[in-house]
This record gives structure tokens, sequence and C-alpha cells, in this order.
């Protein structure tokens, strides 16, 4: 494989995914924007490397949603986060044009991207998303990459604040729904594990 790099990943460049791309700076912070963007990259990395066939598409559609549930336009109280990212994308997707089967699995990817597993063989995207959003927020199987690649996402895609506003986005799911999986990420030391981030706060 030749040399891992932002520019050589692929990047869909479809109606779809450009619209995808506008919705999210629309309503993303710019912190949730760029972790949003610093996932496909993660993700399509890993595929790359593990030799994870995916839909390039997809993937990029599902990594620009999978957190609009959390902001206020979107955020559900009712469902968890990642069940009203995946009503939004759905609903993008229809807008779209896309046929429903592929809507449906636009919604399973982002929904199961806060599950501690996915199959990748049943499930390729969301199981980059789901790795890939691990190595977001709490650092996990970053030293995967190299640290070339590490940098040139970091330097185009800042953190920013997000260590600060994905925590208090959880805590605030947490205390309206205690059932969630935010919920419980939040009891199992959530704050912990990304004050210790390898990426730095």
């Amino acid at each position: 494989m030749s040399r891992l790099s932002l520019d050589a990943l692929p990047v869909p460049d479809s109606a779809a995914s450009a619209a995808a791309l506008e919705v999210a700076t629309a309503y993303l912070s710019p912190a949730l924007l760029h972790h949003s963007l610093r996932a496909y990259a993660w993700a399509a990395a890993r595929g790359t490397m593990d030799g994870i066939p995916f839909d390039p598409e997809l993937l990029y559609v599902a990594a620009l949603h999978h957190d609009i549930g959390l902001v206020p336009e979107f955020d559900s109280h009712t469902v968890a986060f990642e069940e009203a990212s995946g009503h939004v994308a759905r609903v993008f997707a229809a807008g779209a044009g896309w046929p429903a089967r592929r809507r449906e699995r636009l919604a399973d990817v982002i929904v199961r991207h806060m599950a501690p597993e996915v199959d990748a063989a049943a499930d390729p995207e969301g199981h980059l998303l789901a790795r890939a959003t691990a190595t977001e927020i709490v650092g996990k199987e970053a030293d995967d990459y190299p640290a070339g690649f590490r940098d040139e996402v970091l330097e185009r895609h800042p953190r920013l604040d997000l260590a600060e506003q994905f925590l208090a986005c959880f805590e605030a799911q947490a205390a309206r729904k205690p059932g969630s999986s935010a919920a419980g990420a939040v009891r199992s030391g959530l704050a912990g594990r990304m004050a210790s981030h390898p990426f730095g706060p």
C-alpha cells in the first residue's frame, strides 16, 4: 500500500455528498463539523488499511450526520441522539433521491456507531464508523494510524473545543434520557477517558 494520506482516501463527489456537507456545515458547530470530517477520515483509512471494502458515499454521508441529533434543532427528548440522527439522515436521503433500502442502511450505520461492536462482514460502514468515532472521542486504536497521517488529519481538521462541547452534549443527553447510550457512556467514565485522549483535549 502507498503512503496513507488524506488526499489518497476516497472522497465521494456526488450531489448527495456535497449536500450532506452543506447541511452539516449549516447545523454543526465548527468543532462537531471537524469531528465528523475526521470520523470519515479515520473510517476510510481503517477500511483501506484493513482491506475492508466500503461504500464511500454511504460512509461519508453517515459520518456527516452521525451527531446531528446532538444539535438543538434536531435534539429529541424521546429517543437517543443516534436514533434522532438516523431519522434526520433518513429524511435527508429521501430528499436526495436515495431508494428506501439505501436510506435504511444510512440510518442503521448511524445508529450502530454507538454499539460496542459492529460486525464488519454484515455492516462494513457501521463497523468502520463505530471504530472511527471511538478513536475520535476516547483515542481507541489511535496508535494504529501512521503518525504522519494523524498529524495531517488533525492539521486539516483541528479538534478545537470538541472535548468540552461533546462532553456537555452527552451529559445533557444523560440527564434527560438516563436509559440512553450517552447516559451509559457518562456513567462508565467518559469524562476521564476523554481527558486522557492522546490527541489532547
